[in-house]
């Protein structure tokens, strides 16, 4: 019995690990998204900026080379910032997969812990008879002592 509680004893530490593995990966994964979503946002604003720029250079007067500039570097952004939306989605996606590991791994703890609770549910229940039945003998021996004290006399 001690061996095989000592295999589920390294079934649970294994799997806590890996737990703890997991967790860590799901941490690092959002911190990721995170930054992606902060640049998402920066170039967002910088390209808000820019063409805030652009009308009031157009209200300024502006000469229709500059203004190619102007829209060309705007299309660039824009260019940019669907290959940001596209990474956060894709982060995202990395994010939710780690996410659903981590709590395969945790449920995998929890069956373990739930065994090792039943072990050892058992093994308090088996030692508490054992207990029982030294206790009842010492009991029953006293008794015969007893009695047979009371017969010889």
């Amino acid at each position: 019995m001690s061996r095989d509680r000592t295999s589920l004893d390294t079934l649970v530490e294994l799997a806590r690990e890996a737990r703890d593995q997991a967790g860590q990966n799901l941490a690092g994964e959002q911190r990721t998204s995170s930054q992606v979503r902060q640049q998402l946002d920066s170039l967002h604003r910088y390209r808000q900026e820019y063409a805030d720029k652009l009308n009031a250079a157009m209200r300024d007067g502006i000469d229709p080379a500059t203004m190619r500039n102007y829209q060309q570097f705007l299309a660039s952004l824009d260019d940019a910032l669907v290959r940001a939306r596209q990474a956060l989605a894709a982060q995202q996606q990395r994010v939710e997969r780690t996410r659903q590991h981590w709590q395969q791994q945790q449920q995998r703890l929890s069956s373990y812990d739930t065994l090792a609770e039943r072990r050892e549910a058992v093994r308090r229940r088996d030692e508490q008879r054992r207990e029982q039945h030294v206790s009842d003998d010492l009991v029953n021996n006293r008794l015969v002592r007893q009695r047979s004290s009371h017969s010889e006399h």
